[in-house]
């Protein structure tokens, strides 16, 4: 592929991209929520590689599109100056770290009987990554709302509705971005075929996934997980209970113990939460079973950002698409801090969660600059100490 026919690249090369999806994905936790504000800071922020406008585009087609949306952002975030080269070299970069330590717990569990000792890391880590997601949810609200009414109106509504319904409700980020542009921009782009042509070009495919039962256990495999890419929007927190429905309920490939250990396993690893599904496909069919689960997870995610990213390019500019992509976000990022109330009803037991979570706020408030993964570590060790006391 020529260089020619990439757009200017503001400052770096792929390859220093694909190193930084490398980097955090080996180094990345918190979930979604805070690998979006990982993105922001770095990328948008601090080396100014990406606009703030192309970070709000990929945020909202991440939102609007079915699948993970930490991943589905860095994959657009790829496709910004590198398109297609890029969007699938910074996917595989962001994804793969992740991977490799699932399989590796994966096989361990599976080795040695169980994983005893992850029940009191995530004791600590699960508490301190509510901090993590409290400040990235607080700074990505201020980017992305202000003081802005309208936006603020979305904002508190899509969070409470989180709350309430503990998961993400895919056309009210739609319904979000129409009440906006209908209300601030008029709506003649609307009348271009664009991306419902491309929605409806994918339906042949999804329905094809339907059938399986009888069918080998990798192929079960790949068209449970490749439905659980394909229907389920916005993160790790919406596609755990679809993979408990079908895992535990329905196909009864894990028992209810094995699937707490897999999402445990999700959350005390970096990288994105949807990775979890490496480690339950492992769990079913060893490593073959790993790869076939988390490639027919993020397939349809890569295909559902870099197939609509040329028309939120094109028209990426113009008022109405402006309008969208601002209610969009604003119900995204509400959506996001509903969540953190979420998992932290989830994570936070006792009053030594609390006060970890307490902490992890208090200290990535006063020290902007220390990593998350040095948070993480000391939480771990914390909660190798603490629940075994807190359980005798």
């Amino acid at each position: 592929m020529s260089k020619t026919s990439f757009p200017p690249a503001a400052g770096y090369t792929l390859w220093q991209l694909v190193l930084y999806m490398l980097r955090l994905g080996a180094l990345g936790f918190g979930g979604p929520v805070a690998l979006a504000g990982y993105m922001h800071r770095d990328l948008v922020e601090q080396r100014r590689w990406i606009t703030e406008a192309d970070y709000k585009e990929g945020v909202a087609l991440a939102q609007l599109a079915p699948g993970p949306m930490a991943a589905q952002l860095a994959i657009y975030l790829g496709y910004v100056h590198y398109r297609i080269l890029g969007a699938t070299l910074v996917g595989l970069a962001f994804v793969l770290p992740s991977f490799l330590m699932v399989v590796a717990l994966g096989w361990a569990y599976v080795r040695f009987g169980g994983i005893s000792w992850m029940q009191a890391v995530f004791y600590g880590v699960g508490a301190a990554v509510v901090g993590i997601i409290a400040i990235s949810a607080k700074k990505l609200t201020e980017k992305s709302i202000g003081k802005d009414k309208l936006l603020w109106a979305i904002y508190l509504l899509l969070g409470a509705v989180t709350v309430a319904t503990e998961s993400e409700i895919a056309w009210l980020f739609i319904a979000a971005g129409i009440l906006v542009w209908l209300l601030r921009a008029p709506p003649q782009w609307l009348r271009k075929p664009g991306l419902n042509s491309v929605a409806v070009t994918q339906l042949p495919w999804l329905a094809s996934l339907a059938g399986g039962a009888d069918a080998p256990v990798l192929m079960q495999i790949a068209v449970f997980f490749a439905k659980a890419g394909a229907f389920v929007f916005g993160s790790g927190l919406a596609i755990v209970p679809f993979l408990y429905s079908g895992v535990v309920t329905e196909l009864h490939w894990l028992n209810e113990r094995q699937f707490v250990d897999a999402v445990a396993v999700a959350m005390i690893t970096p990288g994105p939460v949807v990775i979890t599904v490496g480690f339950i496909g492992y769990l079913v069919q060893g490593f073959n079973g790993a790869v076939v689960a988390a490639l027919a997870t993020f397939l349809p995610c890569y295909l559902f950002t870099v197939i609509p990213a040329p028309y939120f390019k094109k028209y990426g500019r113009l008022p109405g698409v402006i309008a969208f992509v601002d209610g969009i976000t604003a119900a995204a990022v509400g959506a996001i801090t509903g969540s953190v109330i979420v998992i932290a009803k989830r994570s936070i037991v006792d009053i030594p969660t609390a006060a970890i979570a307490l902490v992890t706020i208090g200290v990535l408030w006063k020290f902007k600059k220390l990593q998350e993964p040095i948070v993480i570590a000391v939480a771990a060790v914390i909660g190798l100490v603490l629940y075994p006391l807190m359980h005798a």
